[in-house]
């Protein structure tokens, strides 16, 4: 069985219960070698959203790093991996991603993605958008993102907040090729 190393970056928008979804999924798995960056607003937005601590998210990772840890390994094109994921992601992030400005680990890692062609999946969670935030996220993904807004499906017959947040990290993990079953499939 090959191990996918995945990168899951969290960053300050709201909608951190999807990457508590995706860290649920993703941990004690033999397939996936889970690598997560928390950012500084990401841990506040957290603490206002949920009961989770930081500790939450990094339990089952490989490694985590500080968003300012810009000599970790995701920095490099070097080091190999299977694709990343921003979940939530950030206006700001976003318009890091599609401008190329690395200033964070979280934006360093997503630039090393598209320069070389790995997958980077970005979960916007704000609404509405601006002209501003669609030109980036067209921007984004004309260089090689794809672009997932947090917008769960109701075909599933979601009864809780969890069940809502596991179809978004469902939809997350099948851009990468990662099996689950956090949902039940349209026509199953």
């Amino acid at each position: 069985m090959d191990t996918k190393r995945i990168i899951l970056a969290v960053s300050g928008a709201s909608g951190t219960v999807y990457a508590a979804a995706l860290v649920d999924a993703l941990t004690g798995r033999e397939d996936v070698e889970l690598h997560v960056i928390i950012s500084d607003a990401a841990r506040r937005v957290l603490a206002v959203e949920t009961d989770l601590s930081p500790d939450a998210l990094e339990r089952g990772a490989a490694a985590a790093y500080s968003q300012d840890d810009i000599a970790a390994p995701p920095a490099s094109g070097s080091w190999k991996h299977d694709g990343m994921i921003i979940c939530p992601c950030s206006m700001a992030t976003m318009s890091a991603v599609a401008t190329g400005f690395g200033h964070t680990l979280i934006h360093r890692a997503a630039d090393v993605c598209l320069k070389e062609r790995r997958r980077l999946i970005l979960v916007p969670r704000e609404t509405p958008f601006t002209t501003i935030h669609l030109q980036n996220m067209l921007t984004a993904t004309q260089a090689g993102a794809v672009v997932l807004p947090a917008s769960p499906g109701f075909y599933h017959r979601p009864e809780t907040i969890a069940d809502l947040a596991g179809q978004v990290a469902g939809k997350i993990l099948d851009q990468l090729d990662i099996p689950h079953n956090l949902f039940k499939r349209w026509g199953e």
